[in-house]
């Protein structure tokens, strides 16, 4: 999985140096504590469908993802969150492990993301993070930037 997501990286011609930690970065929460971070520093990649298409949204760890925003960004009709089965076949990768790469899926960025100078996202499994520059991050995964924080 490593080696798929570093090879993935480098074709991007993103640097990536994976951390593997003792501890479990599954949640926004644990991610944070485990690297001593912000939880607006931490880059959540969570899957939705949108219409029946699976789509990647790179998330800051500070809010929730308004589905509303999503469906007008996406201009759809109904947005859900991805059950974990769904998560797994659309990425090859499970929930708390999911990276903002690795996989063919349309990508939304949260624009909130950007007022950090670095941040930390999911390395492939619930224990493994990387540091990136958000912008670089959007910029060679061909994300779309949109605001989809819920501000409720």
């Amino acid at each position: 999985m490593r080696d798929r997501l570093a090879e993935c990286a480098r074709q991007l011609g993103l640097q990536m140096r994976v951390q593997r930690l003792g501890a479990s970065t599954r949640t926004v929460k644990d991610a944070a504590v485990a690297v001593g971070c912000q939880e607006a520093e931490i880059a959540k990649s969570i899957v939705f469908v949108a219409d029946g298409d699976p789509v990647v949204c790179v998330a800051s760890g500070r809010h929730r993802i308004d589905t509303g925003k999503l469906a007008d960004a996406l201009d759809v009709a109904q947005v859900r969150q991805a059950a974990a089965d769904e998560v797994r076949a659309a990425t090859g990768f499970a929930i708390g492990g999911v990276p903002p790469f690795g996989h063919d899926l349309p990508i939304l960025f949260d624009e909130a993301l950007l007022e950090h100078e670095r941040v930390w996202a999911a390395a492939g499994d619930p224990h493994s993070l990387f540091q990136v520059d958000p912008r670089e991050l959007a910029r060679c995964v061909e994300a779309r930037v949109v605001a989809m924080g819920d501000d409720g």
